[in-house]
């Protein structure tokens, strides 16, 4: 059996301008703009984070996107997954990178999309009003999911495109917000038969792990669980108390060790054949939220290797096409949940993968 593992990294497109974020945060916004005015809530708080050798970029220009699948080839990534916005009745947003990654047919380097299908409210992009409704997603009906086949049947008939055990990759964020998920996918797998395409391998994102069996009778054919959230939920009632009294009265966001998050980031359903586990070098919101965030502190690429390590144990012996992690994320700065090289540790955190993948393939 071939032991080779594969690593799909998240890739997050806003860092170019769009008319619509010029309306709702000023001209020229891209993800940047939260990256530069982040601030400090505690000592030794990690940020502003600064990026390195790619810079502040612009995902216009080919030679960025060209230096990224550079690296990511480099350190061991085979593939990036693009987050795909479709709001329903035709409407996308940033599409423009990977469009132009198609026309031109650069970079030679595999790719496949996730459908971010969620509304976009304020305070998760950056403003202050939680409740402030930017753009909601619809599910208009059979029509628009035609439609919506046929705007990324291009990407699907791409040499690049991203197959799992010879089906088109395809991944959803919010799966329990589709109103009738099988006819969708029974849309979606005829319409491949006669545009003649594989059908699909339909991904879920799980950020539960009792959601996984409903997952699955609902005809995902894999699962992607995303831990992210799990430390959190298993503190005790002191810890949770503590944060929200510390979040009160110093107005500091909810700070916990990254050392400790990562014992929860992997559990036993990441070795079942039908489930992809993530690898997560780290998270703080706070660019975003503000006080309100999440900050998993002290995260370094020594500790990022060792939860590397404990997830690829749990794939290790699963089928070839099965050995796939999803790495969250590339490039999602104002998160604190990227890999690219910064000011603070250069190449680190791509060292670290790249040294788990040759010791996993090795």
């Amino acid at each position: 059996m071939d032991k080779k593992i594969k690593i799909i990294a998240f890739y997050l497109p806003q860092y170019h301008p769009i008319p619509e974020n010029n309306i709702w945060w000023g001209n020229g916004f891209t993800e940047w703009t939260n990256v530069g005015k982040a601030k400090k809530y505690f000592k030794d708080h990690y940020q502003p984070r600064i990026p390195e050798e790619l810079g502040y970029y612009d995902l216009r220009v080919e030679e960025t996107r060209i230096h990224q699948t550079e690296l990511a080839k480099e350190f061991g990534i085979e593939g990036f997954c693009y987050w795909h916005y479709w709001f329903g009745n035709g409407k996308r947003l940033l599409e423009r990178p990977l469009k132009e990654v198609l026309d031109s047919g650069k970079p030679d380097f595999p790719f496949c999309v996730a459908w971010a299908n969620e509304s976009w409210k304020g305070f998760s992009h950056g403003l202050n009003d939680e409740r402030e409704l930017l753009i909601e997603q619809e599910y208009p009906g059979n029509d628009d999911y035609v439609n919506h086949f046929y705007e990324l049947l291009p990407y699907f008939r791409d040499s690049r495109y991203i197959k799992i055990n010879n089906k088109t990759a395809f991944f959803i964020y919010k799966p329990f917000q589709i109103p009738d998920l099988s006819n969708f996918f029974k849309i979606w797998n005829q319409l491949a038969i006669e545009n003649g395409i594989a059908e699909f391998a339909f991904i879920a994102n799980c950020n539960e792990t009792k959601e996984l069996s409903r997952l699955l009778e609902f005809g995902f054919d894999y699962i992607n669980i995303n831990r992210l959230f799990d430390y959190r939920k298993n503190i005790s009632i002191f810890q949770k108390v503590k944060s929200k009294l510390l979040g009160f009265f110093l107005g500091v966001p909810n700070i916990f060790k990254y050392e400790k998050a990562i014992k929860y980031f992997t559990g036993i359903e990441d070795s079942y054949e039908n489930v992809f586990p993530t690898i997560i070098p780290g998270w703080d919101h706070t660019p975003r939220s503000g006080k309100n965030g999440l900050v998993y502190h002290n995260s370094t690429p020594e500790l990022f290797q060792s939860h590397i390590k404990s997830v690829f144990n749990k794939v290790k012996n699963k089928q070839e096409y099965n050995k796939i992690v999803f790495l969250k994320s590339w490039n999602e700065w104002a998160e604190g949940n990227y890999v690219e090289p910064d000011l603070k540790w250069g190449r680190k955190y791509l060292e670290a993968i790249k040294k788990e993948v040759e010791d996993f393939n090795r």
